[in-house]
């Protein structure tokens, strides 16, 4: 009889899976892949939102006025938003259905695809009004994809593992949030060192045409982790929802709408700052973009580190605590921020960037991912969590930029904005103030065992 183990085409991981034994992975491992796929694709996601403040206003919509052009270019980086939701309810539809890690991938090479296309692009000059229109399509394919990649990134590294390591090992793919931002406003960075009239002629393709190379490594690492055990679980016991957004809506009405809103205080300040702060410091406090972005970039960077740092915190007083401590935080820096903002000092600026980001997003965003999770079941996880984060992200990042923008512009302070990051904060806090009780599986004390031996 043939001894399958020992055959040399077929690796340890791939012959236990086709003998249907449990198949398990160092949760460290599948959480590192899922951090280095989010980056990439968030990479792609804000090299927009740069690209939107920095080129799209003149390259695309030439015939506004630089205030309306702006604007117009912050709602096309909104348009994303609207398809996030779509491609959230989609992927989670078949990653609850097919499994989490086949979604991946698809969502990844879609994403890469769009950023593509968008670097390919000819501009306003070239083909008139069809430029920016197949603009916002471009966008929409981005939208799509990063709606699908965040719950199934999200769930590969907390469904592999322990029950008490949840937030930590969830708050890696978190981290590739800002891990994508310091890679575009770095690539933005690099090619704004260009002459100006090579910048908006060709320089500003550059990071979207090099989402490709980063694909591919993103691809491959993905190809190389195996899929959910809680996943597996469901298929085993043939429990797979045949329509799981129907259920969810069905049994799940209330963790989704604590998840949705859950989402304002992480997410409407930091699209502030890192979209429309990069048009406001130039333009209205006087400071050079070149300062805005590096400081940005260290925060970002320091980010990484704060946000596994905080989601260990999490672990041990809880995900819920964590996240209406980040609220209240939030909420009490937004005046300061922009205080700091508007002096136009480069130390205020970076102390600024580094209260709201590096420390404001890590305590009201790293611990997200493990909240999120545990309040669906694992049969309608992916679908619950994609829908909750998705919807979340539509109704709070995408208008976050253009917002600001109008509320500086009706108001001529930056106190109105610092109020509305405020409400955004009030929002989440009584969001979280309702949750529900977090759902358990009776195979955790088991996986928490295994994963820990594992790892």
């Amino acid at each position: 009889m043939l001894d399958l183990p020992r055959l040399p085409m077929l690796s340890e991981v791939q012959v236990v899976a086709q003998q249907g034994q449990p198949v398990h992975m160092p949760p460290s491992r599948v959480a590192f892949a899922s951090f280095i796929g989010t980056a990439i694709e968030w990479y792609d996601f804000f090299l927009f939102g740069a690209a939107a403040t920095l080129v799209f206003n003149t390259q695309f919509f030439p015939t506004l006025t630089p205030a309306a052009g702006t604007l117009a270019a912050f709602a096309t980086f909104g348009v994303a938003f609207v398809a996030r939701p779509i491609g959230g309810m989609v992927f989670g539809h078949f990653g609850d259905r097919l499994g989490r890690k086949t979604m991946l991938v698809l969502s990844l090479i879609l994403m890469g695809a769009g950023t593509v296309a968008i670097g390919l692009l000819p501009t306003y000059q070239q083909i008139g009004v069809a430029a920016p229109l197949l603009l916002a399509l471009a966008r929409l394919v981005q939208g799509f994809a990063v709606g699908g990649e965040w719950g199934g990134a999200v769930l590969m590294a907390v469904e592999h593992a322990p029950k008490r390591k949840r937030a930590f090992y969830g708050s890696w793919p978190q981290a590739g949030v800002p891990a994508g931002l310091v890679l575009s406003s770095s690539a933005f960075l690099a090619v704004q060192q260009l002459p100006e009239d090579q910048l908006l002629s060709w320089g500003w393709r550059i990071p979207f045409l090099a989402s490709i190379v980063l694909v591919a490594v993103g691809v491959y690492v993905r190809l190389q982790i195996v899929e959910s055990p809680d996943f597996r679980e469901v298929r085993e016991s043939r429990t797979v929802s045949t329509f799981p957004l129907g259920e969810l809506f069905r049994v799940a009405r209330r963790p989704l709408l604590v998840g949705i809103f859950t989402q304002a205080g992480p997410n409407i300040p930091f699209y502030i700052v890192s979209v429309f702060v990069l048009s406001y410091g130039p333009r209205v406090v006087g400071v050079s973009r070149n300062v805005i972005l590096a400081c940005l970039i260290v925060a970002c960077l320091l980010d990484l580190a704060t946000v596994p740092l905080v989601a260990t915190v999490a672990d041990r007083i809880g995900r819920r605590k964590m996240l209406l401590i980040g609220a209240v935080y939030m909420a009490a820096i937004a005046f300061p921020f922009f205080w700091l903002l508007d002096s136009g000092n480069t130390a205020a600026i970076l102390l600024a960037m580094v209260l709201i980001v590096t420390i404001g997003h890590a305590v009201t965003y790293s611990a997200v991912a493990g909240f999120l999770s545990e309040m669906f079941d694992a049969r309608l996880r992916y679908t619950g969590v994609s829908t909750a984060y998705q919807v979340g992200g539509m109704i709070t990042s995408g208008p976050a930029p253009f917002a600001a923008a109008a509320l500086f512009a009706a108001f001529a302070g930056s106190w109105a904005i610092a109020l509305y990051i405020v409400v955004a904060c009030l929002v989440t806090f009584l969001a979280l103030l309702a949750a529900p009780a977090p759902v358990y599986r009776a195979s955790d004390d088991a996986k928490a065992t295994t994963a820990s031996a594992a790892g």
